[in-house]
């Protein structure tokens, strides 16, 4: 029994430090918690998105521009600054907001056809890296799927929040992720 008792604390103890060292070492190798942008970035200015969508909605460009400010300042050790010499400038257009048929089903228990939406967003994100003279630019596209029962209104109001958060984490990873 006593023997049975020592292997079972040797393979607990054991287990723990693999754990232990796994987790540490992969700490090492992926870090959610912090993105990768020179160490000499030190504030950034983002402003308002351009929108050039065929349909426009009002709310959009300002709600992102402010959405993705405060995920960068949150998320990042850059400051936010309206100031023209920032380290990162960075531009954005709106360049889809668009709805479409997605689907079309019909119930054989009830005969009723139901039908979906999707609304799709794309924005053109521009980053003027000031302290390096360089430009990079990125595409986001994200799409929401919603009711066809809704009117565009009720689905904008709806899928908002969800819109603000998908497109902003779209943009956010395409800035500092080097996956």
């Amino acid at each position: 029994m006593r023997h049975v008792l020592r292997i079972s604390y040797f393979v607990l103890i054991a287990g723990l430090l693999s754990l232990l060292t796994f987790s540490h070492t992969s700490c090492n190798i992926y870090k959610f918690h912090d993105y990768s942008f020179p160490d000499s970035i030190k504030t950034v200015k983002v402003n308002i998105f351009e929108n050039k969508a065929t349909y426009v909605n009002p709310q959009l460009s300002p709600r992102l521009a402010d959405r993705l400010r405060q995920k960068i300042t949150s998320q990042t050790r850059m400051n936010q600054t309206n100031n023209d010499k920032a380290d990162w400038i960075i531009d954005g257009t709106i360049t889809n907001y668009s709805f479409t048929t997605s689907g079309i089903t019909s119930s054989p228990t009830t005969g009723k056809q139901e039908s979906t939406n999707r609304l799709t967003v794309g924005v053109h994100i521009k980053i003027l890296d000031q302290r390096a003279n360089k430009t990079t630019e990125n595409d986001v596209s994200r799409s929401f799927e919603f009711s066809a029962s809704q009117s565009i209104q009720q689905a904008e109001a709806a899928l908002g929040d969800d819109i603000l958060r998908g497109i902003t984490d779209d943009i956010f990873n395409k800035i500092f992720s080097t996956w």
